[in-house]
């Protein structure tokens, strides 16, 4: 039986339904409901919603991170400092280099936990508290 689509917007890597179908990042995703025609188009979708997030709202393992960036380390995690390539393309496209990416400390995790600062050649930090499918640039005025 064919179902009507209800859009569902990703900003992320990737977004299953119903355990079966997933899409990659800034697509547009239907998900079945009941009885109706079936879909006639998927759309992209920008993926330039990147939001503002005050320093002082970031949890205080980012300030660890950020005073570690500073200073130029050491890091928790060798990981630290690694190109990040932008692949899931939520970030402002740059030529590869421009990120790095920088382990935020997830208290009670044991591994390296979601949450990342990712600076950019340009002086721009980013933190994404969901492992890159979302990100707010740090606005350290506030």
């Amino acid at each position: 039986m064919k179902m009507p689509l209800r859009a569902l917007r990703s900003r992320g890597s990737a977004i299953v339904l119903a355990g079966a179908l997933a899409l990659g990042p800034t697509t547009v995703l239907a998900e079945y409901a009941h009885a109706a025609p079936a879909p006639t188009s998927v759309t992209t979708a920008v993926a330039s919603d990147i939001g503002t997030v005050c320093k002082s709202a970031l949890p205080s393992q980012a300030d660890d991170t950020l005073r570690l960036i500073a200073q130029g380390g050491p890091f928790p995690y060798p990981e630290d400092g690694e190109v990040f390539q932008n692949y899931e393309g939520v970030l402002p496209s740059e030529p590869s280099g421009s990120y790095h990416s920088y382990t935020v400390v997830t208290p009670g995790v044991s591994n390296r936990g979601a949450r990342r600062i990712v600076t950019a050649q340009g002086g721009t930090d980013y933190y994404t508290a969901d492992h890159y499918s979302t990100f707010s640039t740090i606005d350290f005025s506030c």
